[in-house]
């Protein structure tokens, strides 16, 4: 007898659909798994057969033959136990559903024939959901993960009985809801405030200017200056994710396993500190098989990167492509696959291998020229601010006064992100100043005589490049939107060239 399962494989950031076809026919009693499986999908066919057993099910005899199709497309991980069980109960007609096409099942089975979670059911529940089924059914623990996707029903199962009893209409399980405006209520509390830093209020403002702008900022500084600690609090002024970048980033944290079992959805921005001694393939992704990387996991939030010059300059290279385009693409054996990556970069650093100013510093020149060319010229011109953090005098230090709040700084940022959203209305893949191309900046970067005749004399005498160019209009737009102004004028321009002119004082 031949019965039909419908199934999904994750591809990327993406779900496939998968055909489950189990057919049992006569012959020596064996079962064989064809497809392009993997290791674990291979597996599978011993933890079904001992899981259908301990549930009570007779072992199907003759020889069992499971085509995951399409079988141009490879297989990967436990999610296809439930689904080739549920197929093999039906094919030896221990199994009368009569909805079973309807239905879209993952889920791993243990030996007791209990459901195990799996990985990126959040992809699996869009597919879903495109493909029209009367329901998902998934393991418990990913129910609410899944339901957050609107106009499909989420049917929780907990073992092999259970959903057997259900697709045959013996038992009922109710579907899972979620409040989605209330999981992004819940989380509206920032853990740190920028009222908590003492000084440092040209460096608030250049962050301030770099989140309304989705800019990316270089922090250069002696130790215990602070960088981390305002590293550390720029998602709180950043705008709330919307409901597409939340759900685009759940899909990402599913899909690496690192989505917390408590959370069906993420509505904070990421922020992610990864260690300078992380290789290529933990930054951007891959291993044998590709999956996300640091990058990734920081879609649509910040990626910091402390210590910058420790970290290997060939990772660090790795990170020109991902800056421009927002994406990374990976090639493995396995295949090629392209990750979203749009993130803002803050990295920090100190001015010298001791940690102190050049002019203060006791190594020598060749010491610290050799310390600060870890870091390439174009990576460096893809960091469009770099900001000095100086030490904080004792008055400030001991002051009780409050800073500004994050709330305070925030409203600020989101009403620029405002200007911007409408300003790039008509281009769907652009969102904010720092993603704009040759043409945008022609269009919104105009600049008058005497601010442009600002801009030359700066660049002359700066040496700046052609990149670094864009940077500074880039940088002066969302100065100029931050002051509700239309056009850009020489003081925002003077500002944003004090955020390049760092990087030459030192690497000259």
């Amino acid at each position: 007898m031949l019965a039909k399962v419908y199934s999904a494989a994750v591809n990327g950031v993406y779900a496939n659909p998968i055909e489950v076809e189990v057919n049992a026919g006569w012959g020596d009693t064996k079962i064989l798994i064809v497809g392009l499986p993997d290791a674990a999908v291979r597996e599978s066919r011993d933890r079904v057969t001992t899981a259908i057993t301990n549930s009570g099910y007779k072992f199907p005899m003759g020889k069992t033959v499971i085509n995951l199709a399409p079988a141009d497309v490879k297989k990967e991980g436990p999610s296809f136990d439930l689904p080739i069980a549920i197929g093999m109960l039906a094919a030896s007609d221990q199994c009368h559903a009569p909805d079973l096409d309807g239905y879209l099942i993952v889920g791993e089975l243990a030996l007791t024939g209990a459901i195990r979670p799996i990985k990126g059911t959040l992809p699996i529940a869009l597919r879903a959901r495109e493909e029209g089924k009367l329901g998902l059914l998934v393991p418990q623990a990913n129910a609410a993960e899944a339901a957050v996707v609107d106009g499909l029903k989420v049917f929780p199962v907990t073992n092999l009985r259970q959903t057997a009893a259900f697709l045959e209409q013996q038992a009922s399980i109710s579907p899972t809801t979620i409040d989605v405006k209330a999981l992004f209520k819940a989380d509206t509390n920032d853990q740190v405030d920028f009222s908590e830093v003492r000084g440092q209020e040209m460096v608030k403002r250049a962050l301030e200017i770099a989140a309304s702008g989705g800019h990316n900022v270089l922090l250069i500084g002696p130790p215990g200056t602070g960088k981390s600690m305002l590293a550390k609090r720029l998602p709180s002024i950043l705008p709330p994710l919307t409901l597409d970048e939340a759900l685009e980033t759940t899909k990402i944290h599913s899909i690496a396993g690192i989505l917390p079992r408590h959370r069906a959805l993420i509505t904070q921005r990421p922020f992610r500190t990864p260690h300078h001694t992380a290789s290529d393939a933990g930054l951007l992704g891959g291993s044998a098989t590709p999956s996300p990387g640091e990058i990734s996991i920081a879609h649509n939030g910040v990626l910091f990167l402390d210590e910058l010059p420790e970290f290997k300059r060939s990772v660090l290279e790795t990170m020109r492509q991902p800056l421009e385009e927002g994406r990374v693409t990976i090639s493995r054996a396995a295949g090629t696959m392209t990750f979203p990556a749009n993130f803002m970069l803050i990295a920090a650093m100190n001015p010298s291998p001791d940690g102190k100013m050049p002019a203060e510093s006791q190594c020598s020149p060749r010491e610290i020229q050799r310390y600060l060319g870890k870091i390439s010229g174009p990576l460096l011109d893809r960091i469009d601010m770099h900001v000095e953090v100086p030490l904080v005098p004792f008055k400030k230090m001991t002051s009780r006064q409050a800073g500004e709040s994050s709330a305070c700084i925030r409203e600020r940022v989101t009403q620029a992100r405002l200007t911007q959203s409408v300003r790039f209305n008509a281009h769907a893949h652009i969102n904010h100043n720092a993603a704009m191309s040759s043409q945008h900046l022609k269009q919104h970067c105009a600049l008058s005589s005497p601010t442009l005749d600002l801009l030359r004399h700066a660049m002359e005498d700066l040496h700046l490049s052609a990149r670094a160019y864009d940077r500074i209009l880039k940088v002066a737009r969302t100065i100029a939107d931050l002051a509700e102004e239309k056009n850009i004028d020489t003081p925002h321009i003077a500002e944003a060239i004090q955020y390049r002119s760092l990087d030459r004082q030192l690497w000259a």
